[in-house]
């Protein structure tokens, strides 16, 4: 199993991964089950629109209609929690991917198997894509099927866009930590650098269009080639997809190069 480096990565995930998905499952369900609740509630559009412009243009995406079952979980959970829980197993997944091995002093056991540094990254790599599109997954099935318990009338293949541009949105950090982790051994340093950077591209994508200076670089936020396109109600965009598929390859090759270069010894 050794040799199959990204099953046994994801073996070793196998109980954090039952508990994100459940934690996951209970955030959209605490959702869906206030929508009944609120889908009638005129005020709340009229709040957003009275909302401070920098305020609404972080945390409320703009044309989201809260009196309609895409606008509310665009605005209630799609533009900051399901992608805060997201990337936040992507970044420690990529964090410890190589350093966390190391730092349990498995390093050694893995770099004995007869596979290269290359494939025991490229594996990792794979592993963390994977558990991240599981989770993904696991995100968009409680929002079809939980919805549907709650009149949350969402449509599916909006649904599966928003989730394939999450996912993408989500290895872009998990990338950066992955490849900061390689390069230098620890898992502190890649976890608190992708966090950082989390938050910047954040507030550049959100302040963008308030702020002229931030105005040219918003589009090179991630969180603007997840959000922008509004794939719950447009589906999905083939052009802001590759740029976070390309994004992660060349995160990934970076990781390589980096862990390729180091003296595992002491």
């Amino acid at each position: 199993m050794l040799t199959d480096v990204w099953r046994k990565s994801l073996y070793d995930q196998r109980r954090a991964l039952v508990g994100w998905t459940a934690s996951i499952v209970g955030v959209v369900l605490l959702y869906a089950a206030m929508w009944p609740s609120v889908r009638n509630q005129p005020s709340l559009s009229d709040f957003l629109d009275k909302m401070p412009e920098a305020f609404r243009s972080l945390f409320a995406s703009a044309g989201a209609d809260m009196s309609t079952p895409a606008g509310y979980i665009q605005i209630e959970l799609l533009s900051f929690m399901a992608p805060a829980l997201l990337i936040v197993y992507a970044v420690g997944q990529g964090s410890t991917a190589i350093a966390g091995e190391e730092d349990h002093h498995t390093i050694d056991l893995l770099m004995g198997a007869p596979v290269s540094r290359a494939t025991v990254l490229l594996q990792k790599a794979l592993a963390l894509v994977l558990g991240t599109a599981f989770l993904a997954a696991a995100t968009g099935l409680a929002l079809v099927a939980e919805g549907w318990l709650f009149d949350l009338s969402l449509p599916v293949r909006g649904v599966l866009a928003a989730m394939v541009h999450l996912t993408g949105l989500c290895l872009v950090f998990g990338g950066v930590a992955l490849a900061i982790g390689a390069a230098t051994g620890h898992a502190g340093l890649a976890r608190g650098a992708a966090a950082a950077l989390v938050v910047v591209t954040y507030l550049v994508n959100g302040l963008g269009p308030m702020v002229s200076w931030l105005e040219p670089v918003q589009k090179l936020s991630p969180f603007y080639q997840y959000s922008a396109h509004d794939p719950l109600r447009t589906g999905m965009s083939y052009p802001a997809l590759l740029v976070s598929v390309v994004t992660f390859l060349v995160l990934v090759a970076v990781g390589v190069w980096g862990f390729a270069r180091r003296d595992l010894r002491g």
